[in-house]
């Protein structure tokens, strides 16, 4: 009986997707030039076959979601990036809002009681908010719930905190370990290549500053993810170029857990006359995602940013993963036009979403240990 790659390769007239069809099937690499080659020429059905059977290869119906809730401690920031919607300069403070550490604690103590595994916190950055106020907040955090990873500060975060305290990034993750954070978001990777991060964020930490962070952190024993903002002004070979940075360091560190494509919306920002991606390419960039980072676990959409319908139709294109419950606990994405104006969903919804799509659900840690299996659970 043929499989569903023979097929695949067999009805294919294009003898470059043939090849790369073949090495799927085989278990090799493709390379940056086949990279390319599938955003310019593999159909949404043909990457989405290759994609599906790379991801049920790994991980086969699971999908796999967490309890958390984010802690935004501001949205003022020192830079200005042009498809953020989010922050606000710190010219222009009195439109935005800070948190103190107390206020912070409270959001903490708020799920008292509540099975959540992890706390998010990340947002703008804030000149005032330093090394010192952030190791007092971990700390008080871990003092009051020891149990709840601490999964905190994007690259950009870290590069200025650092650079203020005139710490290196290895004595400054230190301390911050050493406080009680567990692991980095993905965010502030936006597009690596330098053409492109500085016509849309040229004032932050560059591409190869923000690999060097997560380098650090990997070499402290902390796992991270990964992010590329995708859709505005790159080109397919940027895109390449910035997944092709982040498998050479996994293959050095091993220390991604998991890569998130995230869409670029266009409300509200210096960048909203461009036009936002379909749907369909959308699932094209999940797939070919799968297909080119091989050495990544996981493959995440995030849904707060994709909305849940599509996050439910990309378990087809290679997606394991749509990230956790929010609890309307983040604003980044809804103030840039997602379609998740509250971003929460329940436990249940979650549930319901991935059986709904024939799938799986396992509810996990944030490093991938299994807590429970819904799989029981009737539809």
């Amino acid at each position: 009986m043929s499989s569903i790659l023979d097929i695949l390769i067999n009805s294919t007239s294009d003898i470059e997707l043939q090849n790369i069809a073949k090495k799927v099937k085989t278990g090799q690499r493709i390379n940056d030039e086949e990279c390319i080659i599938l955003f310019e020429k593999g159909s949404l059905s043909f990457v989405g076959t290759l994609a599906n059977y790379i991801r049920e290869n790994l991980h086969q119906d699971k999908t796999y979601f967490n309890r958390n809730f984010h802690i935004e401690p501001t949205n003022v920031c020192v830079f200005s990036c042009k498809f953020c919607s989010y922050s606000r300069l710190y010219a222009h403070k009195e439109e935005g809002w800070e948190l103190s550490i107390d206020q912070m604690v409270d959001i903490v103590k708020s799920y008292d009681g509540k099975p959540v595994t992890e706390v998010h916190i990340v947002g703008g950055v804030h000149p005032k908010m330093n090394m010192a106020y952030f190791i007092e907040l971990i700390q008080k955090i871990k003092k009051h719930r020891p149990d709840l990873h601490i999964k905190a500060f994007t690259a950009v975060e870290l590069d200025y905190m650092f650079r203020k305290a005139k710490l290196t990034t290895k004595e400054g993750l230190k301390q911050l370990h050493d406080a009680g954070l567990q692991s980095l978001p993905g965010g502030g990777a936006e597009i690596f290549h330098p053409e492109i991060r500085e016509a849309i964020a040229g004032d932050k930490v560059t591409g190869e500053g923000w690999l060097s962070i997560h380098e650090a952190a990997h070499e402290l024993g902390m796992h991270t993810n990964a992010t590329m903002l995708y859709g505005h002004v790159e080109k397919y070979s940027h895109r390449v170029d910035h997944m092709s940075k982040l498998r050479d360091l996994q293959d050095k560190t091993k220390g991604f857990n998991t890569f998130i494509p995230l869409k670029f919306r266009n409300a509200n920002n210096d960048m909203s006359y461009i036009n936002e991606l379909t749907t369909t390419e959308d699932m094209r960039m999940y797939a070919i995602a799968r297909i080119f980072l091989d050495n990544f676990p996981h493959l995440k959409a995030y849904w707060p940013m994709l909305g849940r319908q599509n996050a439910q139709l990309s378990l087809s294109f290679g997606v394991n993963d749509i990230d956790g419950t929010i609890d309307d606990s983040t604003k980044i994405y809804s103030m840039a036009g997602s379609e998740e104006q509250t971003p929460t969903m329940s436990t249940e919804e979650l549930v319901r979403l991935i059986q709904q799509a024939k799938r799986h659900p396992i509810e996990r840690d944030t490093l991938y240990n299994e807590v429970f299996d819904y799989n029981a659970i009737a539809n």
